[in-house]
């Protein structure tokens, strides 16, 4: 056997011997800890890790940074370190504390900054709502073929150009606004045989096409052979509201176009109150739905934006809940634990119940609104809807009487289960905190949650629970 021969077996035997290591659950936990969390002043500075208690009683935490913003047992503190698990200090001011994290106080193993903010509480929502969008230009949902004096189908947009997806803000620099007043504009212009200069949207960027319209010996009109849509509605449910800014949040998850799967540019909107009529019961293979009517002159508020995790606006008053009629406080990603949890939410009329669920895993790095995997265990709910179902999406989620996230998606093969975004994603969207990037912990653990969960998508099959039909 040649000596390079030797090296290589030695080193593919340590490589499978450190993956076999990181592949031990505690010891993922273990490396797996975000470097950036979040806590509220007036909290132990306490770091949640899934570890035996013998490993658990040899981690020293040594404070590197911000020593004066903690206190421990009414003191300031002194030593400059602590044991997991022990009393921990309590942050009593706003700032950012740096720790080092050391097994039997001489093996650095990991380093975590720790922004402390103030304290925020919401009202829990749970409310059955009703979203209207009016979007930014007209949307392209499609070709619609011409038929020439030759019976054959013809797409002047299509050729110049035009995508699905795009978006028509302009034509010969008249603002386009709603789907009447592009074909009206089309009607004056095709009369004169002129050429269109359409502005369009696509990814970010502003791009102009020429575009020559058709005359359709079907319609007997001129047309360019696009279907477009300038609206969008559903059913959803409201997550939080602040009670002294009114700012709100709801759905969990960004409202995308149900034909071509885009993200919708609003250009308004406003929630309004929804009564639920039904529900139609999820299946395996065939997720549920909330079955309601919007209701007249319940206008909630408006919508600013429609993000990746959800929708956001300012009510024009107060809401009631008869579940909470006090605000609670926000757990943030690195503090929510698996295990028993509840979500507030309406499966008949306008009375919101509270439904127990299960937190079966959590996915930190996500941020398309899939942070927690969940799973309803609450019997009620599971004999009325048969769990997740359409319209559910926004629901919020409390754990330990504080406010985690909100329910955003069902796997269509187990309607029972599906995801959760966490909330502080969701604060951050709407510009309540301002929280950095989380930079994740070791790479192999990582590495092994993504082979995993590429399993889990080719089983369980997603659907957003807010692409909403016109």
């Amino acid at each position: 056997m040649t000596r390079l021969r030797k090296w290589q077996i030695q080193g593919l035997f340590l490589v499978f011997l450190l993956l076999t290591l990181f592949m031990i659950p505690q010891l993922q936990v273990y490396y797996s800890t975000q470097e950036k969390q979040l806590l509220s002043v007036g909290e132990p500075l306490e770091i949640l890790l899934n570890l035996p208690p013998s490993l658990r009683n040899a981690v020293d935490i040594y404070i590197c940074a911000g020593q004066k913003l903690l206190a421990m047992e009414g003191q300031d503190l002194k030593q400059g370190k602590y044991i997991l698990g022990d009393n921990a200090p309590v942050v009593i001011e706003p700032g950012q504390v740096s720790l080092e994290l050391k097994l039997f106080g001489l093996i650095p193993f990991k380093k975590i900054n720790v922004d402390i903010v103030p304290e925020i509480r919401l009202m829990p929502g749970g409310h059955s709502i009703g979203v209207l969008l009016r979007t930014e230009g007209v949307m392209v949902v499609g070709y619609s073929p011409i038929l020439n004096q030759d019976n054959e189908p013809c797409f002047p947009a299509r050729d110049a150009d035009i995508k699905v997806g795009d978006v028509i803000t302009h034509i010969n620099d008249v603002e386009i606004l709603t789907d009447d007043q592009l074909q009206n504009i089309l009607g004056k212009v095709s009369q004169h045989k002129q050429k269109l200069i359409i502005t369009i949207k696509r990814e970010g960027k502003v791009l102009k096409r020429t575009v020559y319209p058709e005359y359709c010996y079907e319609t007997k009109s001129y047309r360019i052979g696009l279907f477009v849509r300038d609206n969008a509605g559903g059913v959803g449910t409201l997550t939080f509201w602040d009670p002294v800014t009114k700012k709100y949040g709801a759905l969990g998850h960004l409202i995308t176009d149900s034909e071509t799967n885009q993200k919708l540019q609003i250009r308004q909107g406003k929630i309004l109150s929804a009564y639920i009529e039904n529900v139609q019961k999820g299946r395996i293979g065939n997720p549920g739905e909330k079955v309601g009517i919007f209701l007249e002159n319940t206008e909630y508020g408006n919508i600013d934006k429609n993000e990746q995790c959800g929708i956001y606006g300012t009510l024009n008053g107060e809401l009631t809940n008869n579940q909470y009629n006090y605000a609670i406080p926000v757990m943030y990603a690195n503090q929510v634990q698996t295990g028993k949890a509840e979500i507030l939410t309406v499966v008949e009329g306008q009375e919101i119940r509270k439904y127990e669920i299960i937190i079966e895993k959590l996915l930190y790095s996500r941020t398309d609104g899939k942070n927690m995997i969940i799973r309803i265990s609450d019997r009620e709910l599971l004999e009325k809807t048969g769990g997740i179902v359409q319209g559910m999406s926004g629901s919020p989620i409390i754990q330990n009487g504080r406010l985690i996230g909100a329910v955003t998606h069902v796997f269509v093969n187990d309607p029972t289960r599906g995801y959760g975004v966490f909330i502080e994603n969701m604060l951050f969207e709407a510009g309540i905190i301002n929280k950095k990037k989380q930079i994740l912990g070791f790479f192999p653990q990582d590495f092994v949650r993504n082979i995993s969960e590429k399993m889990c998508y080719n089983v369980e099959k997603q659907k957003n629970l807010g692409k909403y039909d016109e």
